[in-house]
């Protein structure tokens, strides 16, 4: 896979877990909703959007509401589970909260489904 592939990848999976933490938060989520929440600016996330609606990740309502599709909240839900197991698990081991939140940002990507699966079952033991 390209190195720039991957950094689509990457910021799509990045956009859709921000929007799936909107809509636990504000029930309906809007572009401006996403450009405050990561700090981008709307131009930014109007062209993701788009790419996200080409892919059926989202859906955009007439009124500019944005709603995960069925595959857009799987994807979601995989990289905020990912992201959640790995900041506990960093802070478990003592790194600091906002120091565990970044990493596990960067590293959700790329970790293989291996290394996750094993993190996940150290963190929690069924």
């Amino acid at each position: 896979m390209s190195y720039i592939k991957h950094r689509a990848d990457e910021s799509q999976e990045d956009y859709l877990e921000t929007i799936l933490l909107l809509q636990k938060r504000l029930g309906q989520v809007r572009s401006i909703d996403i450009a405050n929440e990561m700090n981008f600016t709307k131009p930014s996330v109007s062209i993701a959007m788009k790419n996200l609606r080409e892919k059926a990740y989202i859906t955009m309502s007439e009124n500019g509401y944005i709603t995960l599709t069925d595959s857009g909240k799987e994807r979601a839900e995989n990289v905020l589970e990912r992201h959640t197991i790995l900041s506990d698990w960093l802070m478990s081991i003592g790194v600091p909260k906002e120091t565990a939140h970044a990493d596990a940002c960067r590293v959700e990507h790329d970790l293989s489904e291996e290394s996750f699966e094993a993190i996940k079952r150290a963190v929690r033991p069924s």
